[in-house]
Formats: C-alpha cells, structure tokens, sequence
C-alpha cells in the first residue's frame, strides 16, 4: 500500500508540472511571434545603414569623426552583456554569460582594462556572485525592448567613446537565427567600421549615381550616432526573441519529459497494484482454506 500510495502523489505532482511547462510552452510561442516579427523589421533598417556609412566612408574621414576613431592601443573597452530577467529558458544565459567571459579574458590578456555593463537579472546575478565589479546593472528592460531603451544604455558609452574614455564598446547578445538556434554573439559598435565586401564593389558606383544633398559630410554626422543606437536596439530585439525561443524549447523538452515518465510511473503503478490484487486474493484463499 505504501508503494502504491507513493508512485500515485509522483504521477499527481508529475502531472501538475507538466501542465505548468505546456502552459509555459504555448506562453513563449505566442510571445514568439511577435518578437521574431520586431526582428525581422528591425534587420533591413540595420543592413541598409550599413551600407549608406560604408558607401561613404573614406580614410579621411576618421580624423574628422570621433565615432570612427580606431585607437593604436586599446587601454580601455566596455562590454554590454544582455541576458534574461527570468529563467527557465535551458542554457541561454549560460551561454551568454560564458562568451562574455571569454571576451574579457581575451581583452585583458592583450592588456586592456574592461569594463562590465550588466542587463538583465541572470547576468547581474551571477557577476555579483562572482564578486565581479559592474559599471552599470540594469533590470528595468522587459522582453518588449524600445528605442528609448537602447538610447539609455549605448549613449553614455557613445559619449565616453567620442571623449576618448573608451577605445572599443563590444555588445555580447543572443542572434536571433531560428527558434531552435540561438547562439551567443560578440558586436563591436565602436569604432564603427565598414563592411568592405558590401562597400568595395558598390561605392563607386552607387557615387556616380547619386547627387548628395545634403553633402556626405553631413549625412555622416547624422547617420553614425543613428547606426549606434539602432545596433543596440537590435541587440536587444535579438536577444528577446532568442530568449522566447529557448524557452519554448526548454520547456517543450521539460513536457515530453514529463510525459514519458507518466508513461513509466503509470505502467509502475498499474504492475504494483496487480501484485497487490493478487496478493491479495491469495490471502483471502489461503485464509478461507485454512477454516475448513
């Protein structure tokens, strides 16, 4: 009986769990939906800022523009690492956490200082588990990421890059490819460089086609801190997609899983309950026997 009773309170408090990650599960595909959409219309707005700064890019250029200054030596770079606030979405933040990881450690053995900004509650938690410092840790971006939200996070460190407090400002993010398919990634926003195999065999061209007013000067004024920003809003996009992703998956894996030990803990209970019936029936037998 006490068999019994134990495998029936597994298969009750199994069940319930399954519910919870099916409910889970359908959560993140619906909020999939509409994060891969604000992808997919955040990426040619990007691609084509790209390539309006490489078709203007000149070598010149870069004494004359702070935010396309590439320093000799790097002593100083920021990492903006974007995680999750919530968990439950496999080994998303862990990923992101370790590439961040690697980043510094790759920065710092070439002798630069590095400088951690922290969003999302998963990163922040473990660097101050880790008792590691944080210039910034910000929790107060949802799943649901603004322009405005990217412009509080990357123009500081755009103001500090332009006066020369930093010389390089990495973003490690999550690329959004598939819903199955994550993987963590490293930006360089600054310097911002151009994207030669689109620049090279265009530029020429595309100038000789185009009569620019205002001059390329004062687009490039305009455009560069535009492309900063918007590299970080599609970061952030990228990552709350990504995040919505993983989740459905993990949780996905956590209902089959439940299922198949439904699966076993039923056909435990159904074999131990027989041996209990027969058992049983074998006493009533025997006993009846034994009064005649």
């Amino acid at each position: 009986m006490a068999q019994t009773r134990e495998l029936k309170r597994r298969i009750k408090s199994i069940r319930k769990t399954r519910q919870i990650t099916k409910t889970m599960e359908m959560v993140s595909t619906s909020k999939l939906k509409r994060a891969s959409d604000r992808v997919h219309a955040a990426r040619p707005y990007a691609e084509r800022l790209g390539e309006v700064i490489s078709r203007l890019m000149d070598p010149e250029l870069r004494e004359r523009y702070p935010l396309l200054r590439k320093p000799e030596t790097v002593n100083r770079a920021a990492i903006v690492l974007i995680t999750s606030n919530r968990g439950l979405a496999g080994a998303f933040n862990v990923n992101l956490i370790r590439e961040a990881r690697r980043l510094m450690e790759r920065l710092r053995s070439n002798g630069a200082e590095v400088e951690l900004h922290a969003v999302g509650r998963k990163g922040i938690g473990f660097f101050r588990f880790q008792k590691q410092a944080m210039a910034t840790s910000r929790t107060d971006i949802t799943d649901r990421p603004s322009s405005d939200d990217a412009l509080s996070v990357i123009d500081p460190l755009r103001e500090r890059f332009k006066n020369g407090e930093l010389d390089e400002v990495y973003i490690v993010y999550a690329q959004f490819r598939s819903a199955l398919s994550t993987p963590p990634a490293v930006m360089k926003v600054l310097p911002i460089e151009e994207k030669k195999e689109e620049a090279d065999e265009a530029k020429g061209k595309w100038l000789a086609n185009y009569t620019l007013s205002p001059s390329g000067d004062q687009i490039l004024t305009q455009i560069l801190p535009l492309y900063v920003r918007n590299s970080m809003y599609r970061a952030l996009v990228e990552t709350a997609a990504s995040e919505h992703g993983a989740r459905r998956t993990a949780m996905k894996n956590a209902t089959d899983n439940a299922g198949e030990m439904l699966d076993l803990l039923n056909r435990t209970y159904n074999r131990a309950r027989q041996a209990q019936i027969t058992q049983e029936i074998a006493e009533i037998v025997g006993g009846a026997a034994a009064l005649e």
